[in-house]
């Protein structure tokens, strides 16, 4: 290949050498008023390039940080299912229905008589995995918890700590229903 374009157009025949000097000429002449004047002769057109690199820059971080946003959400929501997997209780051969709400709805959960009153003892809970519910213990729903509130439907340990709150505000009138038991079959 020649040198320049300007070699390069010369030899194909598109530009005369005439008009090569005359564009040299004023170039250089724009240089040495521009030099002379102290000025730097703006050059839109790498303006333009520049203010698009930059937009593209700011472009290209944004859309990073919502990839990676996505992704830890991803890898958050992959951890809540395996720990649910890992850790579910079997539910099989459950006749007592355990009842719960759900957004603003009750549902009931079919389970043994074992895991009813463990439920009601705060050892283990329910969490929502995609369109059904499992039961597991409650140190794991304290773990999802962690990574997502919304999962843990339902967990007797922190109503147990609501109601402890509120029976220390309230003072006497906790204290009158202490010596009555609640029995094992009481359903709502």
């Amino acid at each position: 290949m020649a040198g320049s374009l300007q070699d390069q157009l010369l030899n194909a025949g598109l530009s005369d050498a005439k008009k090569a000097k005359k564009l040299d000429k004023e170039k250089r002449k724009q240089q040495r008023t521009a030099h002379k004047s102290r000025t730097q002769i703006v050059d839109e057109v790498k303006l333009a390039a520049q203010q698009a690199r930059e937009e593209k820059v700011a472009r290209d971080k944004e859309l990073n940080e919502a990839r990676n946003a996505q992704a830890r959400r991803k890898a958050i929501e992959a951890q809540i299912v395996q720990l649910i997997e890992k850790n579910k209780l079997d539910r099989r051969g459950g006749e007592i229905g355990f009842n719960f709400t759900c957004e603003q709805k009750i549902k009931k959960l079919y389970v043994s008589g074992l895991q009813q009153k463990l439920l009601a003892a705060g050892k283990i809970a329910i969490v929502r995995i995609a369109d059904h519910f499992e039961i597991i213990p409650a140190e794991v729903a304290h773990k999802i918890a962690e990574r997502d509130a919304q999962r843990v439907i339902f967990c007797a340990q922190d109503a147990h700590d609501d109601v402890e709150s509120e029976e220390g505000e309230e003072g006497e009138e906790g204290d009158w229903y202490k010596d009555y038991e609640i029995p094992d079959d009481l359903m709502w």
